[in-house]
């Protein structure tokens, strides 16, 4: 499934017609991020996101764009605080795959921890007001884990990319907004939810009444990063530029439309 999405988009790539530019950006922020469904609440876990994407003009004034980007980003969960008992005489399912050759600490830093990072692949549709700066996108995002560790209550847990503890590939939609900072240097708003579950946690509680609970548990992340395209042509938006008599931010991309 992920070649194929690869494959397609590639092919929109090459394909997306005459006189079109490819607009190259470097990608540099971070990240806030929660898992839903793992009683860890709020955005508590920070983590860092960077790397490069591709625009593709879809129409002559350059105001549709389809984006391609290759990211490395840091998601999970954190909750801060004092543990609540120690695990070696409190053992319900949901503890069993804790490393015993860990050391219960009461007095640790985080309670509970997730670290799950990811390559991924994100391919929005843009559409931008090249008067104000402004753009709105949305898309959908492939992503593979490439690191994956857990601490839960003191004790760290047997939770790794081969431990089969979290879906090696994401899939996720997002929005961003985009605002021009100077030129080709832009702030990006992002917001990010998995399609589906990135874990299926089934927990029994053995040692109390007999009792099964079942959770489904997703990725939701914002993000805050600075874009800068290092080959687009800018022009000063003065009164001269037929296309630029009302207000909006000093500098425009250059296109074709000012030879009309």
């Amino acid at each position: 499934m992920k070649k194929l999405f690869l494959i397609i988009f590639c092919t929109l790539l090459v394909s997306v017609g005459y006189g079109q530019r490819f607009i190259g950006s470097l990608i540099v922020g971070a990240n806030v991020s929660q898992v839903e469904g793992d009683d860890v609440r709020g955005y508590k876990k920070p983590g860092a996101v960077g790397g490069a994407s591709v625009m593709v003009a879809l129409d002559k004034k350059m105001q549709w764009f389809m984006t391609v980007e290759l990211l490395y980003t840091q998601k999970g969960s954190r909750s801060a605080g004092t543990r609540a008992f120690d695990t070696t005489n409190y053992a319900p399912a949901m503890f069993l795959d804790v490393n015993r050759n860990v050391d219960f600490h009461p007095s640790a830093k985080y309670k509970c921890r997730l670290d799950l990072d990811y390559v991924e692949v994100p391919v929005l549709f843009h559409f931008e007001d090249w008067h104000s700066g402004c753009a709105i996108g949305l898309g959908v995002a492939w992503g593979r884990l490439v690191r994956a560790q857990e601490w839960y209550n003191g004790f760290k847990r047997n939770t790794s990319i081969y431990s089969g503890t979290y879906r090696t590939s994401d899939w996720s939609i997002l929005a961003d907004l985009k605002f021009m900072i100077y030129k080709g240097l832009k702030l990006e708003f992002r917001f990010q939810y998995s399609l589906r579950p990135i874990r299926n946690f089934v927990i029994e509680y053995s040692n109390v009444a007999q009792s099964t609970e079942y959770k489904k548990q997703y990725h939701n992340m914002f993000s805050v990063r600075l874009v800068y395209s290092f080959n687009e042509k800018f022009v000063e938006n003065t009164r001269e530029n037929k296309h630029g008599q009302r207000q909006g931010v000093k500098w425009i991309r250059k296109t074709d439309i000012y030879n009309d």
